[in-house]
Protein backbone atom coordinates (compact mmCIF):
# COMPACT_ATOMS: atom_id res chain seq x y z
CA UNK A 1 0.00 0.00 0.00
CA UNK A 2 1.39 3.50 -1.50
CA UNK A 3 -0.20 6.31 0.70
CA UNK A 4 -0.28 10.12 -0.28
CA UNK A 5 -1.92 12.94 0.58
CA UNK A 6 -5.17 12.22 -1.23
CA UNK A 7 -4.50 8.75 -2.01
CA UNK A 8 -4.05 5.22 -1.49
CA UNK A 9 -2.40 2.96 -3.73
CA UNK A 10 -3.33 -0.90 -3.03
CA UNK A 11 -4.25 -4.11 -4.58
CA UNK A 12 -7.61 -4.68 -6.14
CA UNK A 13 -10.53 -5.60 -4.32
CA UNK A 14 -13.96 -7.05 -5.88
CA UNK A 15 -15.40 -3.99 -4.86
CA UNK A 16 -13.40 -2.06 -7.75
CA UNK A 17 -15.05 -4.45 -10.71
CA UNK A 18 -18.16 -1.86 -10.89
CA UNK A 19 -16.77 1.40 -11.23
CA UNK A 20 -13.29 -0.28 -13.36
CA UNK A 21 -15.97 -2.21 -15.66
CA UNK A 22 -17.64 1.60 -15.81
CA UNK A 23 -14.10 3.12 -16.84
CA UNK A 24 -14.08 0.11 -19.43
CA UNK A 25 -17.61 1.42 -21.24
CA UNK A 26 -16.63 5.18 -21.27
CA UNK A 27 -15.56 6.41 -24.61
CA UNK A 28 -13.75 8.79 -23.19
CA UNK A 29 -11.60 6.72 -21.18
CA UNK A 30 -10.86 4.20 -23.57
CA UNK A 31 -10.50 7.24 -26.59
CA UNK A 32 -6.63 6.41 -26.56
CA UNK A 33 -6.65 2.67 -25.38
CA UNK A 34 -8.58 0.17 -27.44
CA UNK A 35 -12.04 -0.55 -27.95
CA UNK A 36 -14.97 -0.62 -24.80
CA UNK A 37 -14.28 -3.34 -22.84
CA UNK A 38 -17.20 -5.58 -21.52
CA UNK A 39 -16.95 -6.33 -17.78
CA UNK A 40 -15.73 -9.85 -17.96
CA UNK A 41 -12.89 -8.37 -20.05
CA UNK A 42 -12.29 -6.33 -17.16
CA UNK A 43 -12.32 -8.51 -14.58
CA UNK A 44 -9.92 -10.68 -16.84
CA UNK A 45 -7.54 -7.53 -16.78
CA UNK A 46 -8.19 -7.19 -12.82
CA UNK A 47 -7.03 -10.80 -12.85
CA UNK A 48 -3.98 -10.35 -14.95
CA UNK A 49 -3.02 -6.91 -13.08
CA UNK A 50 -3.24 -8.77 -9.58
CA UNK A 51 -1.07 -11.99 -10.86
CA UNK A 52 1.76 -9.62 -11.71
CA UNK A 53 1.39 -7.93 -8.24
CA UNK A 54 1.79 -12.08 -7.00
CA UNK A 55 4.83 -12.34 -9.26
CA UNK A 56 6.84 -9.24 -8.54
CA UNK A 57 5.87 -7.15 -5.50
CA UNK A 58 3.99 -4.92 -7.74
CA UNK A 59 1.57 -3.54 -10.24
CA UNK A 60 -1.22 -1.33 -11.68
CA UNK A 61 -2.68 -0.30 -8.05
CA UNK A 62 -6.16 0.84 -7.50
CA UNK A 63 -5.94 4.47 -6.75
CA UNK A 64 -8.69 5.01 -3.96
CA UNK A 65 -9.27 8.68 -2.50
CA UNK A 66 -8.48 8.73 1.43
CA UNK A 67 -11.18 11.54 1.80
CA UNK A 68 -14.36 8.99 0.95
CA UNK A 69 -12.87 6.02 -0.02
CA UNK A 70 -13.90 6.16 -3.55
CA UNK A 71 -12.03 4.01 -6.57
CA UNK A 72 -10.53 6.56 -9.05
CA UNK A 73 -8.77 4.13 -11.40
CA UNK A 74 -5.42 2.76 -11.22
CA UNK A 75 -1.60 3.93 -11.43
CA UNK A 76 1.51 2.30 -10.89
CA UNK A 77 4.46 -0.31 -12.40
CA UNK A 78 4.76 -3.16 -14.09
CA UNK A 79 7.14 -4.93 -16.21
CA UNK A 80 7.31 -3.68 -19.79
CA UNK A 81 5.44 -5.75 -22.48
CA UNK A 82 6.83 -8.19 -24.36
CA UNK A 83 7.73 -7.79 -28.08
CA UNK A 84 8.02 -3.86 -27.56
CA UNK A 85 11.04 -1.30 -26.56
CA UNK A 86 10.36 -1.66 -23.10
CA UNK A 87 10.51 -5.55 -22.62
CA UNK A 88 12.25 -5.96 -19.55
CA UNK A 89 11.92 -2.55 -18.03
CA UNK A 90 10.02 -1.01 -15.20
CA UNK A 91 6.71 0.67 -17.09
CA UNK A 92 4.17 3.31 -15.17
CA UNK A 93 0.86 3.71 -16.46
CA UNK A 94 -1.98 5.01 -14.98
CA UNK A 95 -6.10 5.38 -15.98
CA UNK A 96 -8.66 7.36 -13.88
CA UNK A 97 -12.26 7.67 -14.67
CA UNK A 98 -13.28 10.47 -16.62
CA UNK A 99 -15.24 12.68 -13.99
CA UNK A 100 -11.34 12.56 -12.03
CA UNK A 101 -9.39 13.60 -14.43
CA UNK A 102 -7.83 17.43 -14.37
CA UNK A 103 -7.71 17.53 -10.26
CA UNK A 104 -4.04 16.16 -10.08
CA UNK A 105 -4.81 12.87 -9.13
CA UNK A 106 -2.77 11.12 -11.70
CA UNK A 107 0.23 13.01 -10.70
CA UNK A 108 0.00 12.60 -7.45
CA UNK A 109 -0.03 8.19 -7.93
CA UNK A 110 2.05 8.14 -10.79
CA UNK A 111 4.80 10.70 -8.57
CA UNK A 112 3.71 8.24 -5.24
CA UNK A 113 4.96 5.07 -7.90
CA UNK A 114 7.67 6.36 -9.20
CA UNK A 115 9.23 6.70 -5.11
CA UNK A 116 7.76 3.71 -4.77
CA UNK A 117 10.09 2.34 -7.61
CA UNK A 118 13.26 4.73 -6.17
CA UNK A 119 12.69 2.89 -2.92
CA UNK A 120 12.30 -0.45 -3.70
CA UNK A 121 13.61 -1.70 -7.14
CA UNK A 122 17.15 -1.38 -8.29
CA UNK A 123 16.51 -0.04 -11.68
CA UNK A 124 18.34 2.77 -13.45
CA UNK A 125 14.87 3.96 -15.24
CA UNK A 126 11.63 3.51 -15.59
CA UNK A 127 9.91 3.64 -18.90
CA UNK A 128 6.23 4.73 -19.99
CA UNK A 129 4.59 4.14 -23.44
CA UNK A 130 1.08 6.24 -25.08
CA UNK A 131 -0.44 7.01 -28.16
CA UNK A 132 1.01 10.43 -29.89
CA UNK A 133 -2.36 11.22 -29.71
CA UNK A 134 -2.92 10.86 -25.80
CA UNK A 135 -1.76 14.59 -24.87
CA UNK A 136 -2.57 14.58 -21.34
CA UNK A 137 -0.41 10.97 -20.62
CA UNK A 138 2.42 11.85 -22.63
CA UNK A 139 1.67 15.65 -20.93
CA UNK A 140 1.92 14.21 -17.52
CA UNK A 141 4.99 12.07 -18.42
CA UNK A 142 7.10 15.85 -19.22
CA UNK A 143 5.74 17.27 -16.12
CA UNK A 144 6.99 14.13 -14.28
CA UNK A 145 10.29 14.66 -15.78
CA UNK A 146 10.28 11.86 -18.01
CA UNK A 147 12.33 12.48 -21.55
CA UNK A 148 10.76 11.46 -24.95
CA UNK A 149 13.14 8.32 -26.64
CA UNK A 150 11.52 8.69 -30.18
CA UNK A 151 14.09 5.89 -31.42
CA UNK A 152 12.09 3.30 -28.87
CA UNK A 153 8.79 4.44 -30.62
CA UNK A 154 7.10 1.21 -32.11
CA UNK A 155 3.67 -0.20 -33.72
CA UNK A 156 2.10 -1.98 -30.63
CA UNK A 157 1.70 -5.47 -31.28
CA UNK A 158 -1.85 -5.52 -29.38
CA UNK A 159 -3.30 -2.43 -30.50
CA UNK A 160 -5.64 -1.53 -33.68
CA UNK A 161 -5.81 1.09 -35.52
CA UNK A 162 -5.08 4.90 -34.69
CA UNK A 163 -3.74 3.46 -31.60
CA UNK A 164 -1.20 1.57 -33.28
CA UNK A 165 1.89 3.85 -33.09
CA UNK A 166 3.42 4.45 -29.57
CA UNK A 167 5.63 6.71 -28.32
CA UNK A 168 8.26 6.25 -25.48
CA UNK A 169 9.40 8.01 -22.60
CA UNK A 170 12.04 7.84 -19.89
CA UNK A 171 12.95 9.24 -16.78
CA UNK A 172 16.48 8.46 -14.92
CA UNK A 173 16.85 7.14 -11.69
CA UNK A 174 17.62 10.53 -9.56
CA UNK A 175 21.34 11.45 -8.15
CA UNK A 176 19.78 11.64 -4.75
CA UNK A 177 18.16 8.24 -4.90
CA UNK A 178 20.60 5.13 -4.95
CA UNK A 179 19.24 1.85 -5.51
CA UNK A 180 18.19 0.01 -2.60
CA UNK A 181 20.97 -2.69 -1.29
CA UNK A 182 17.67 -4.78 -0.35
CA UNK A 183 16.07 -4.39 -3.38
CA UNK A 184 15.95 -6.87 -6.05
CA UNK A 185 16.33 -5.78 -9.70
CA UNK A 186 13.60 -6.25 -11.67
Amino acid sequence: MILTERLILRGWTPADLDPFAAMGQDPRVMATLGPLMSRDEVAALIERIEGVRAAHGHCFWAIERREDGAFLGFCGVKPGAEDTPIEGEIEIGWRLAHDHWGRGYAREAAQASLDWVWDHLAVDHVAAITTPGNSASWGLMERLGMVRAPQDDFDHPKAQGHLIPHITYRIARPADRPAPAAAHRS
